[in-house]
């Protein structure tokens, strides 16, 4: 069994029209979401509810290197990513591609990444049926954090269909304040 954790970074700024997409920092509304899902990750890690992470892959990007700063604040733990070009803006064939190509000692792995290749991914991997699954269909929000559990042995074996969808926890899931705007 592996199991894949999937984050989208958090809501990032568009102030500044002259920056590259790159290199659109994290605003203050995703800060604080990725600090929550900090706090719930280390909540759950302390319950025993989840397993931690042996391996982290991450975008470059610096909405993605601030969502996992702020993760880690709220965990209280450091992640230490591996930041990987591929993921910037990928496709799911390109992330599942990717995920093929962990080494099979690691079994929990978190990746860090971008809309739309990570909803993709969850909806190719998470066969139709499950209420989660039907969320996530709807819309997959920044700073959501999605937990998959796959009957495989070998990272190598991931394909469609094959995994449970257990978490799917929003922001606004945690604090109501850091949701959609009305």
């Amino acid at each position: 069994m592996k199991t894949l954790t999937l984050l989208r970074h958090a809501k990032s700024g568009y102030d500044d029209p002259l920056l590259r997409d790159f290199d659109r920092p994290l605003n203050d509304r995703g800060r604080r979401a990725a600090a929550t899902i900090g706090g719930w990750l280390r909540r759950s890690l302390a319950a025993g509810t989840i397993a931690d992470f042996d391996h982290v892959a991450a975008s470059p990007a610096v909405r993605c290197r601030q969502t996992i700063e702020g993760v880690e604040s709220g965990m209280k733990a450091r992640l230490a990513p591996l930041y990987e070009t591929r993921i910037y803006l990928a496709s799911s064939a390109t992330l599942v591609e990717l995920v093929a190509g962990f080494a099979d000692h690691h079994h929990h792995a978190l990746l860090v990444g971008h809309n739309p290749g990570l909803e993709d991914l969850l909806l190719e991997l998470v066969p139709p049926g499950s209420d989660l699954r039907g969320e996530a269909e709807t819309k997959y929000p920044t700073a959501t954090l999605a937990r998959l559990e796959i009957a495989i042995d070998r990272w190598a074996q991931v394909d469609g269909g094959r995994a449970v969808l257990t978490h799917f926890i929003r922001p606004r899931d945690l604090d109501p304040s850091l949701g959609p705007d009305d």
